[in-house]
């Protein structure tokens, strides 16, 4: 790991927590250079849905590249985007009834949200953005500050301006609807909050500990928009594309956003980040909002393969299905060891197990890279275990990697138990 630490920068994050270098991947099945293998419940903070080098989506793009297809063309015309453009309309917009258009952005899911941001205050001729209590949405100047970690803001680079946090659904207590804040607060002209141009949210957040609003909260939540003239922004970069057991993760709640970001596993595991938007929002002149990479050939050969597991529900259905086996065996893990306190929470394939006693959840995601999983944390205090596996993992490789969660934490409260008895 030396040239590691002696030449990457000390940003570096994921390997501190997975520190070993890893060589080879099919599937859900990590291999590292002491040909160790790992199951993978982190799925590349959700970009590898489909699993890695899903043969399919590999094979589409070697032969790409062996015809001499166009690698980078700015956004002049492709074959490549063509066939993405048509196959992401059919496959995806007409089934459910939706007409947006693509805007495609730089590569990451913060330059979907960047735009989205300025699009938004351009076309309402309004500056201020709604965002909510735990959100994460990118860390360049405009995403960061709709990101609600402090971990990630300093007020030495952050413009903390033109933004106003509400809580989001839950953030109060069950018995409490936020929206009813958001509401008083924009009809009583004296209450400091200025109309916005848009609102923002995810409608599960992932980083921010696997919150979750529901489809009530949703819809009264678009209703509002719309009266107030708001446009409403989702953010489906981490649990759009299937996560949440549809495509879009704001299915459920039967609304339709002003505006969708879109990244992560849109690309078939490569770089690839775009907006959808009511096609009378786009209002841009020609090369108004720019970059060098807005659009990836290669990515949408693999996203245009990757699309074909919605040519059907089948895949759909599978994700609902392991969900729930996710959710019965974490539930059955929350009543194994009591002393946990351990809540569960999630939808589709994004789950967390929060354990509030502080650094456990940590010690728990370090015995289980140790035993062969990887898995990541979650929340303002990575105080949850995150459960994000591919969507086209096996069962019996999802069971395998829940039951290594299970045996660490039962090691580890052992280990409390015999040192505590060894104390006495």
């Amino acid at each position: 790991m030396r040239i590691f630490e002696n030449m990457e920068s000390q940003v570096r994050g994921y390997i501190r927590s997975f520190p070993v270098i890893f060589k080879s991947a099919k599937g859900s099945i990590m291999v590292d250079e002491m040909d160790k293998e790992y199951i993978d419940f982190f799925a590349g903070a959700g970009t590898l849905n489909y699993g890695h080098n899903n043969e399919r989506l590999t094979n589409a793009m070697i032969e790409y590249l062996q015809s001499n297809g166009v690698v980078h063309g700015l956004d002049m015309a492709t074959t490549a985007k063509k066939n993405f453009l048509q196959k992401f309309n059919d496959t995806i917009l007409v089934p459910r009834n939706l007409e947006y258009k693509i805007q495609f952005t730089g590569p990451t899911g913060t330059n979907a949200v960047e735009t989205a941001l300025k699009l938004a205050r351009m076309v309402k001729g309004r500056s201020n953005i709604v965002c909510f209590t735990n959100g994460y949405h990118g860390l360049t100047m405009g995403a960061l500050s709709i990101t609600g970690n402090n971990f990630y803001r300093d007020e030495a680079y952050i413009s903390r301006s033109n933004v106003s946090f509400l809580p989001f659904d839950g953030y109060m207590g069950p018995d409490y609807n936020t929206l009813d804040l958001f509401r008083k607060l924009l009809v009583d002209n004296s209450s400091g909050l200025d109309l916005p141009a848009a609102v923002i949210l995810e409608t599960i957040q992932a980083e921010g500990g696997i919150h979750i609003a529901s489809a009530a909260w949703l819809k009264e939540l678009s209703e509002i928009c719309h009266e107030f003239d708001i446009l409403l922004i989702i953010d489906d970069i981490q649990v759009g594309n299937g996560r949440s057991g549809d495509f879009f993760s704001f299915e459920e709640a039967g609304i339709k956003p002003d505006i969708i970001c879109l990244s992560k596993a849109i690309g078939g595991g490569l770089p690839l980040a775009f907006i959808l938007m009511r096609p009378d929002l786009d209002q841009w002149k020609p090369g108004e909002h720019t970059g060098t990479f807005r659009g990836n050939n290669l990515a949408f050969v693999a996203s245009y393969e990757a699309m074909h597991y919605w040519d059907n529900n089948d895949l759909s259905e599978a994700v609902k299905y392991k969900g729930a086996v996710i959710e019965k065996e974490l539930l059955a893990i929350r009543d194994k060891y009591p002393e946990l306190n351990a809540e569960v929470r999630g939808r589709g394939m994004i789950y967390g197990l929060e354990i509030l006693e502080r650094g456990l959840a940590g010690q728990i995601s370090e015995r289980c890279f140790e035993n062969g999983l990887v898995i990541e944390l979650a929340g303002a205090d990575d105080q949850v275990v995150k459960f994000l596996p591919a969507l086209t993992i096996d069962e019996e490789t999802l069971l395998r990697g829940i039951a290594i969660v299970d045996k660490a934490i039962g090691d580890i409260l052992q280990e409390k138990r015999d040192n505590l008895t060894g104390e006495m």
